[in-house]
């Protein structure tokens, strides 16, 4: 799927810090939501492959900048 198709849609949450992860039996993982083209919507959801609450979170802001830019 390229950029060109798809429009992320990711709420920051400013007053939770974990907002778009979440910890399944220790392992973090990102959640969101993208809206294609086509009028549909899909929701996403990948490992950060990592125990460490902020090592997550930083895997899920260099994510969503990526997805996010332009």
């Amino acid at each position: 799927m390229s950029k060109k198709n798809f429009k992320v849609s990711a709420r920051i949450d400013e007053s939770n810090p974990n907002h778009h992860i979440w910890n399944n039996n220790g392992t973090w993982y990102i959640h969101f939501i993208v809206h294609k083209e086509d009028n549909t919507a899909e929701r996403l959801r990948k490992s950060l492959k990592t125990h460490d609450v902020e090592e997550a979170r930083e895997k899920r802001d260099k994510i969503l900048a990526r997805l996010m830019k332009d």
